[in-house]
């Protein structure tokens, strides 16, 4: 008996790591190992700017960070690949 799975149907319950990147920044050794409570470390991104979403590594989506309830929480805002021309 063969079964026939209807396109990518089969995968939708595979589990993946969705992550979502504040920033970067580059730090000495030295630096690194001085941190303690109450430090402040400044990253390379704006608080404007959306941020980078990843599915297993791979930018899929850029996003912004929102309340809901207390916890934090992501709003897709841009899709990978998806152009403005595409969408309107």
């Amino acid at each position: 008996m063969t079964i026939q799975p209807r396109g990518f149907d089969f995968l939708k319950d595979v589990d993946v790591r969705l992550s979502v990147e504040l920033g970067r920044t580059d730090m000495k050794l030295k630096d690194v190992l001085a941190l303690s409570e109450e430090s402040v470390v400044m990253l390379d991104r704006l608080t404007d700017e959306l941020l980078d979403v990843t599915v297993n590594g791979k930018a899929i989506a850029k996003g912004e960070i929102v309340a809901q309830g207390n916890r934090f929480a992501l709003r897709i805002v841009e899709i990978a690949g998806v152009s403005e021309e595409a969408e309107g």
